[in-house]
């Protein structure tokens, strides 16, 4: 049977890690990580995540900020307050909370946070730093399953790793990161997307799959190679009437047929999701250490 790739154990590890050095930081009266979030409109997902981030900087000593806005902010308005988040020196890290209005830009938002400050990793700056193995921030997810990887010592050289799914969320910054000449790493990185003929024959190949397309139970046993390892970045609602909150939650991979046959799996919920918010800290630490844009 598979070991299961624990992101809330692990996740729960890394903020014990961080909120030991922000003791050490606050004994030596040094500066306290402060993160700013920006949430637009009241979407019920969005206001959890942010509401998680805010508890999560609690738990290990950040500072945190929290901006809100109605739908009916202008871009001209949001834009104005990310210029000023990005010249106060006493914030590290900010993110705009996603989605938002259709009249505003998303790519003019991303594009005025200072790379310094983009803890999301969604900068050109950062996601061009990081395709040149330049030291940068990683937006979250990735960097949280680069994490699972390291933490669980999985053998990476050499691996044939299949991708499913190119967002620039998660797909494609991951294949980028799994090629890359380093651990985890040194990966031969196969990204299969909608209009990817036989996935299954790609993936029968694989010895790494990361399945983030978004589509409940996608990938099933016969799909996947005895041993392999799977890492599942899908979250999605599904109706179910024997739960009492009338859904349950299901990722991209059909957890009970592909388990027996993988050496190592994420389970849904409490694999990729908690380390996504772990990694979010440990970019905003790093942005008050000042340490990648020396």
């Amino acid at each position: 049977m598979a070991t299961l790739l624990d992101g809330k154990k692990t996740s729960s590890d890394i903020r014990i890690e961080i909120a030991e050095k922000v003791k050490i930081i606050k004994s030596k009266g040094g500066k306290i990580p402060h993160l700013a979030a920006i949430l637009v409109g009241n979407d019920g997902a969005s206001e959890t995540y942010v509401s998680n981030k805010v508890k999560d900087c609690e738990q290990v000593g950040f500072t945190s900020t929290l901006k809100r806005f109605d739908n009916s902010v202008t871009e001209a308005e949001l834009l104005k307050e990310v210029e000023a988040i990005n010249n106060d020196p006493d914030i590290d890290g900010l993110i705009v909370q996603l989605p938002i209005p259709d009249h505003i830009s998303v790519q003019k938002v991303t594009d005025m946070i200072k790379p310094e400050k983009d803890v999301d990793g969604f900068h050109p700056v950062n996601v061009g730093r990081m395709a040149k193995s330049l030291p940068s921030y990683i937006s979250a997810t990735p960097f949280g399953i680069m994490q699972l990887i390291e933490r669980y010592k999985i053998e990476t050289s050499g691996k044939h790793c299949v991708v499913i799914g190119r967002s620039d969320i998660v797909g494609s910054p991951m294949s980028i990161l799994l090629s890359r000449k380093a651990y985890p790493g040194n990966c031969t990185v196969t990204l299969c997307h909608s209009r990817t003929k036989d996935i299954k024959a790609m993936t029968l190949q694989a010895d790494i799959i990361i399945a983030a397309l978004g589509i409940p139970e996608f990938l099933t046993g016969d799909m996947v190679r005895e041993g392999a390892v799977v890492i599942d970045v899908g979250i999605t609602r599904v109706e179910d009437s024997s739960k009492k909150s009338g859904f349950s939650l299901r990722g991209d991979v059909k957890f009970d047929e592909v388990a027996p046959k993988c050496s190592f799996i994420t389970p849904v919920p409490g694999g990729v999701g908690p380390m996504t918010r772990a990694s979010l800290l440990m970019n905003t630490l790093l942005a008050a250490e000042k340490s990648i844009y020396k």
